[in-house]
């Protein structure tokens, strides 16, 4: 069993980088690129691709990240912006790649890590699609890398991610728990106006979690117990007041 790692780069605006990432890619034994709405790939991205142009030529190209993340189990988000609260009203803590590999040793599985757009990072939408946020240590007088260099950093961190027997929950387990989850917030009559603040928390909760597939199955099993708990106790009370 072992850790398969994708990189995902989200419409990115200069060929040469991706040609650049894609040899990063190389140089560290990773070939699972997907690109999500790129600049046009022409000479520039092939010639910076170098000996890696396999990997150029076998990325995927798709048009929402929501394709280019669907078979993944845990998504990694890699921004610049560490522990920010992106307007979400509460922070969102940063992981260092050193932090995030120990999270994923000994784990099978898919996982994304996603590179955003070399002006301006991702929107706060796609930031919600994360259950991790990575950042890059690094200095305080010049923060922002070349995304290229980005990648190879974190590459280079994974190289030697030693995946194990423990299977990830699949992206299919993950989304049914959160639909879980949000019917019980739903039926407990949750206040309304926190609602969608509290469903993306539990999101972010469970997905730093990397949860297994038994952990999953199990969560579920309490939850229908909780329903159906509620649900009887609603009836009493129904009975009561009639």
């Amino acid at each position: 069993m072992h850790m398969d790692v994708r990189v995902v780069l989200v419409e990115p605006l200069y060929q040469g980088n991706v040609g650049s990432v894609a040899r990063a890619m190389k140089n560290f034994g990773f070939s699972d690129l997907v690109l999500v709405n790129p600049c046009k790939l022409e000479l520039e991205a092939r010639a910076m691709s170098s000996h890696a142009k396999d990997v150029l030529d076998n990325a995927r190209i798709v048009s929402t990240l929501e394709e280019a993340i669907d078979d993944c189990s845990i998504i990694i988000g890699t921004t610049g912006i560490a522990g920010s609260r992106f307007d979400f009203h509460w922070r969102v803590p940063g992981y260092s790649p050193v932090e995030v590999k120990a999270r994923l040793t000994g784990l099978s599985g898919r996982v994304a890590v996603l590179f955003g757009r070399e002006d301006h990072g991702f929107n706060k939408e796609e930031l919600k699609l994360c259950d991790l946020i990575m950042t890059i240590p690094t200095s305080d007088v010049y923060p922002v890398m070349n995304l290229s260099h980005a990648v190879a950093v974190v590459l280079y961190e994974f190289s030697d991610l030693k995946g194990g027997d423990a299977p990830l929950a699949d992206s299919l387990d993950m989304r049914l728990l959160y639909e879980h989850l949000s019917e019980l917030i739903d039926d407990i009559d949750y206040p309304v106006h926190k609602r969608e603040k509290t469903k993306l928390m539990l999101k972010r909760i469970f997905g730093r979690a990397c949860l297994l597939s038994r952990e999953v199955h199990t969560l579920h099993g309490i939850l229908r117990k909780v329903q159906r708990r509620y649900d009887n106790e609603c009836e009493q009370d129904d009975k009561y007041h009639i």
